[in-house]
């Protein structure tokens, strides 16, 4: 059975969590971070 679509925020504002395959790091540095967080892809 499908799980209910969440309701959209209604401020835009939502918490987003980034984590890979069995909690695994997926940032090796911060750099690799900082790189992701100025190219978004949404």
């Amino acid at each position: 059975m499908p799980r209910i679509a969440r309701e959209k925020s209604k401020s835009g504002i939502y918490h987003v969590i980034i984590r890979g395959a069995n909690r695994q790091e997926i940032f090796h540095d911060e750099e690799d971070c900082l790189t992701y967080l100025r190219n978004p892809k949404f």
